[in-house]
């Protein structure tokens, strides 16, 4: 179903986006998240992977279809009693005439047509047509993990992007102002006014301002080229983040209770252990169906003649049904029962082992969660303090009671408060979408 919005239908208008976006190189979070989702290799091998498990629903579901076949046999033969056979077959019997004992060569060419029908396999086929149809489904759920796991990543990479922006942002703001600062100690030294001790911890705070840029300009292209991995981009796309989009802090996460009740009733992983669950009791339960026996009825439409001519005076129809029970099998009914057992309890287990590691995951991303807004909220004191202290010691400075170095030491507190309070938040921003998949938010 397409929901619309206004006149348009909301497809459309997030198909144009997209384009919008491939167009200009430049996306938002949310157009970086449609074209993963529309173009991430990854999705595209598990949309494959659903519709080879609907063929094999389809292979399941052809047994319960009769089959049908058309062959065309000949043979030759002097056994008189295979030659007899033919003969009479064909309606040639002469009682007068031949010597049955050396009949000569005999062609017989055989058309025919062949229908077979199961009529009963201990239920093999039931069970196994189940496994296939739960075999889509868990293929579904599958997509849908990669989905949840693929929209996380994305998110979690474009807020690190964000991050690295305006942290280079006053990374370079403080080079500005320090080699500001330089220029003029250099000229107030030359005058004799300002030590070379100022002038060189100036230089050695450009250099540190100039290192921190060149690491935030690295982690730039970082995040730049994870997503263009996970946007199903080649190496050499252009691809820039649109705006200065600057997105507020998450709120609280809600109890540790109320979110597993959450992740249980709704993850994908977690839903597809359990579909695999199912998958072995139905294939169990064919593997059992093996010691019933089987029935199947036949009816077969041909013609025996001594060429290829065929005439309906020579035609016949054979019916019947055959029934089969395997008395020894050398035990490999009892082994393919004992494996399926086997797999049966490993996928149980491993229902046991999604479900910890989603629990440990929503318990960690909870906490960071948590973690990351306590600390956003002291960074914010700390940039307000920060600020603040600059201020002071920057009218100190003018008034000539303290020195550059001060003055420097207050600049730099300064910038690794906000840096503190960018990282904070985009921790916060990181923390709150793997809580959402955790509890299998995106889907």
């Amino acid at each position: 179903m397409i929901v619309k919005y206004g006149l348009v239908p909301l497809a459309a208008l997030l198909g144009f986006a997209q384009s919008a976006a491939r167009a200009s190189n430049t996306y938002t979070l949310e157009q970086a998240v449609e074209q993963a989702l529309a173009n991430n290799p990854e999705l595209r091998i598990m949309q494959e992977r659903i519709e080879q498990a609907d063929a094999q629903l389809g292979q399941a579901l052809a047994n319960f279809y009769p089959q049908i076949k058309t062959s065309l046999s000949y043979q030759h033969s002097d056994n008189p009693a295979m030659a007899f056979s033919m003969i009479i077959a064909q309606r040639r019997l002469n009682l007068n005439g031949g010597d049955f004992n050396h009949p000569g060569g005999v062609d017989n060419y055989r058309p025919q047509v062949t229908a077979t029908y199961s009529l009963f396999r201990g239920g093999q086929d039931y069970y196994l047509s189940q496994a296939a149809q739960l075999g889509v489904e868990s293929s579904e759920l599958e997509r849908a993990a990669t989905r949840n796991r693929l929209v996380n990543n994305v998110t979690a990479a474009f807020y690190g992007g964000l991050a690295a922006i305006e942290a280079h942002q006053v990374n370079n703001r403080a080079i500005e102002a320090v080699q500001s600062e330089l220029n003029q100690s250099k000229i107030q030294y030359d005058a004799g006014v300002v030590l070379k001790s100022d002038v060189l911890s100036l230089e050695t705070q450009l250099a540190e301002a100039k290192d921190a840029e060149i690491q935030s300009a690295h982690a730039i292209e970082l995040a730049q080229s994870l997503l263009r991995t996970l946007l199903g981009l080649n190496a050499n796309d252009a691809f820039d983040f649109a705006g200065n989009f600057q997105p507020g802090l998450p709120d609280n996460p809600a109890g540790f209770d109320e979110l597993l009740n959450q992740a249980l009733a709704q993850h994908p992983e977690l839903k597809n252990a359990e579909k695999r669950v199912a998958i072995a009791e139905q294939q169990l339960a064919a593997a059992k169906a093996a010691h019933l026996p089987r029935a199947d009825a036949y009816v077969s439409y041909g013609s025996d003649s001594k060429d290829l001519a065929f005439s309906s005076n020579r035609d016949n129809v054979s019916a019947g049904v055959m029934v089969e029970v395997d008395v020894f099998s050398g035990f490999a009914t009892q082994e393919k029962i004992r494996k399926a057992e086997h797999e049966l309890t490993a996928a149980q287990e491993t229902v046991r082992q999604t479900r910890l590691r989603i629990e440990n995951q929503l318990k960690s991303a909870q906490l960071g969660l948590q973690q990351a807004l306590h600390r956003a909220e002291v960074s914010d004191a700390a940039v307000r303090a920060a600020e603040e202290a600059l201020r002071l010691v920057n009218e100190q400075r003018r008034a000539g009671v303290v020195t550059v170095t001060r003055y420097l030491e207050a600049e730099v507190a300064r910038d690794r408060a906000r840096n503190r309070q960018i990282g904070a938040r985009y921790d916060a921003l990181r923390a709150e979408a793997d809580l959402k998949q955790a509890i299998g938010f995106w889907q």
